[in-house]
């Protein structure tokens, strides 16, 4: 099923939000009128058509990009216009609540941009559409979600640019800045690569290093890795939209150097201190920040059974500790707790979650103890 909201910008045209089945046939010949009278408008209006170009985007940091997008194709002088927004379906947010659309679908509507929310990139009916009706000359992806089909990628004329949030080859796949992060890389940094069918594997037009703060996390550094690719990509579309940037122009990846970034696991967010470091532990915080987070079993008072905490906030201390299966009070009220490794580092925890309980910081953890130890233990499990 193709989900289809249409809005041409220029005639202010009410918002169509189908409810029912529309037939292929009844939606593209409406589609196809009105397109054709928004890109005669266009040519009248500005002396020259502009290029076409489809925007494929689905969360938070996308709809941004989008934006972004949007404000430089109504400049003046601007060669690009952007005629529809790619996104997927349409979610039930909470068990019983109605469909909400993604966040770069809601900010299509708001701009009255024509939204497609194709089940999948290789509905036949979408690509018809595609290729017959919306005739891109470039489509942009950021953070989409789903793998596009070769005839995808052969439909617009000047090919398909992705803005994607790591230093090409390093950190290809679902989660490059969770696992950049994880890693402890720094600098971190974003790509604009042309897409193939083979995942991030296109040749880069251009790339920027951005350095970090040691206790910066996803949840900040997504968001900003987005916002530095977009100005990227707004400054190659002269080049790209004149032919001038191309497959065969841009750089070609070096594949001895990919790493990839495997699609994240829940079981992941364990931090195991007697086996991981406080650097490993703070690294899969900053990086599992939005999602799943890290945590770990604490023993308040001694012979109680092991209960779940998520960590919120770290910061690794430069100090080692002889003590081990320990969790220790600050030196003084302003510190954290200091969760001592096996390897003797020493991470600070200023804000943790009990389970079922709200975030707290650490004196108001440390202040609930009435005198009883904390040790961390291994999964109770084993």
């Amino acid at each position: 099923m193709m989900l289809v909201q249409h809005c041409v910008h220029s005639f202010h045209l009410r918002s169509i939000r189908p409810t029912t089945a529309v037939s292929a046939g009844r939606m593209l010949q409406e589609r196809s009128s009105k397109t054709a009278l928004s890109r005669l408008f266009s040519a009248v209006s500005d002396g020259a058509e502009k290029k076409r170009v489809v925007f494929l985007g689905t969360p938070e940091v996308a709809a941004t990009s989008l934006k972004k997008l949007y404000e430089v194709s109504q400049e003046d002088g601007s060669t690009f216009e952007i005629v529809s927004v790619i996104t997927q379906p349409p979610k039930r947010r909470r068990r019983k609540g109605k469909l909400e659309p993604s966040p770069v679908g809601k900010v299509a509507e708001e701009l009255e941009l024509e939204v497609i929310s194709p089940e999948k990139a290789k509905d036949v009916e979408f690509l018809d559409h595609l290729e017959n009706i919306i005739k891109p000359d470039l489509c942009i992806t950021a953070a989409y979600g789903q793998y596009l089909p070769k005839r995808f990628l052969a439909a617009p004329t000047h090919g398909t640019v992705n803005i994607h949030p790591s230093l090409l080859p390093r950190w290809r796949g679902a989660s490059p800045v969770q696992r950049s992060l994880e890693a402890g890389d720094n600098p971190v940094g974003v790509t604009v690569l042309f897409t193939i069918s083979k995942m991030d594997a296109g040749p880069v037009i251009s790339q920027k290093e951005e350095m970090i703060d040691e206790n910066d996390t996803a949840t900040n550094v997504l968001p900003h890795l987005f916002d530095i690719g977009t100005e990227l990509l707004v400054d190659a579309m002269p080049g790209l939209l004149s032919g001038k940037i191309t497959m065969d122009s841009a750089t070609t990846q070096d594949e001895d150097s990919v790493v990839q970034a495997a699609m994240i696991r829940p079981e992941e967010a364990e931090c195991k201190p007697w086996e991981e470091s406080a650097a490993t532990i703070h690294n899969k915080l900053r990086g599992f920040s939005m999602w799943p987070g890290a945590f770990v079993y604490l023993e308040v008072g001694e012979g109680m059974e092991a209960a779940k905490f998520k960590l919120l906030e770290t910061r690794v201390l430069d100090e080692t500790a002889d003590a081990t299966d320990a969790v220790l009070p600050g030196s003084s009220k302003k510190d954290g707790l200091r969760l001592v490794c096996s390897d003797g580092s020493v991470l600070e925890i200023n804000r943790l979650q009990p389970a079922t309980r709200k975030p707290m910081d650490a004196l108001s953890f440390v202040n609930g103890l009435n005198g009883k130890t904390v040790r961390w233990v291994k999964t109770p499990s084993e």
